[in-house]
Formats: C-alpha cells, structure tokens, sequence
C-alpha cells in the first residue's frame, strides 16, 4: 500500500510539474539546451517526491510560473489543440470542418486521397494529423503511455511466452503443487 501511495504521490508531481515546465524541443536552439532543460525538471521531480529542500523549489516554479504564464498558456493550448485534431482524425473527421472523410474519395490536393495520412505541403496545403488516440487513451502529461489491466496482462503473457513459459504450463504445475500436498 505504501508503494502505491507513492507511485501516486510521484504521478501527481509529474502531472503539475508537466503542465507548467511544458516546452518541447522546437522551443530551444539546440538539443543541449533542450536536454539540459530536461534534466532540470527531472531534478526538480525527484527532489519534490523525495522531499528535498521542497520550499525552494516551490519557490522556483512560482517564479517560473510567473515569468513564463503567456508560453504556458500558449504551450496547453497548442497540446488542447493537437488532442483535438487528434480525436477528430480517430473519428475519420479533418478538424477544422468536421467533414467525415472516412467515405470520402476526393483528394487533397489532387495528390492524395482523403482518409490517408498527407504530410504537410509548404503552399498551404491541409495536413492531416497522424491519429494519436483520443484524450485520456493511453498517455499522461509526459507522453509516456500507460497500461490498463488487460494490456498489462496480455504483456506479462507474451514477455512469458518469450520466455518458453505458456499459461498451461502454469496451470499444470499449480494443480501438480495442489495434488502432492494433499494427505491420503
């Protein structure tokens, strides 16, 4: 019980801390910038989960909160965004007009058909969103996906069978234990 309540607690860090340190890499001039970023935040996670020196980083985040709040409401609203025309393009929908193109055969541009992934073209053209699920399907505030029980289930049984485990080996040896204990 106390490893699920701090699985949460950290869970829960991550989610704020992650709202409010969202950049993203196209926000840096370089990727040691990016990833020095990165290491900050990390830092700053596991010393809030661990309970080090927490009123100065709390102190530090204000502060950054204050000083960023335009790019932080920029960055949660370009993520509210993508989501959207994620979920649309799940639905087979382009987001701007609602327009189902699952049934459709026109193209976009004359050069592909609609329905089907387009990258985006320089001169204005409609691109498609690559389909990332919709919200709440499978990701957190990080992007790192998260399991429901029947995928964490299904994994445990394929990572068994690559193992040369089967499911039927275990319910072999399992009633082998229960038979040789009993006293007759």
């Amino acid at each position: 019980m106390v490893v699920a309540n701090a699985f949460a607690k950290e869970m829960a860090i991550r989610k704020r801390i992650a709202s409010i340190y969202n950049k993203r890499e196209e926000d840096f001039s370089s990727l040691k910038e990016y990833n020095d970023y990165l290491e900050e935040v990390e830092d700053m996670i596991v010393n809030l989960v661990e309970g080090i020196d927490v009123p100065s980083i709390e102190a530090r985040i204000v502060e950054y909160q204050r000083e960023n709040a335009e790019q932080i409401m920029n960055a949660q609203a370009r993520k509210a965004e993508e989501y959207a025309a994620a979920l649309a393009a799940s639905k087979g929908q382009l987001p701007q007009t609602g327009v189902d193109i699952s049934l459709s055969s026109e193209t976009v541009n004359n050069t592909v058909p609609q329905g089907q992934y387009a990258p985006a073209i320089a001169g204005g053209g409609i691109a498609q969103p690559r389909p990332m699920g919709p919200v709440g399907s499978g990701h957190d505030m990080m992007g790192y996906e998260y399991e429901d029980e029947e995928t964490m289930k299904l994994r445990a049984e394929k990572a068994a069978r690559a193992g040369g485990w089967s499911t039927e080996m275990s319910k072999k040896r399992a009633l082998e234990e229960a038979f040789a204990s009993i006293w007759v």
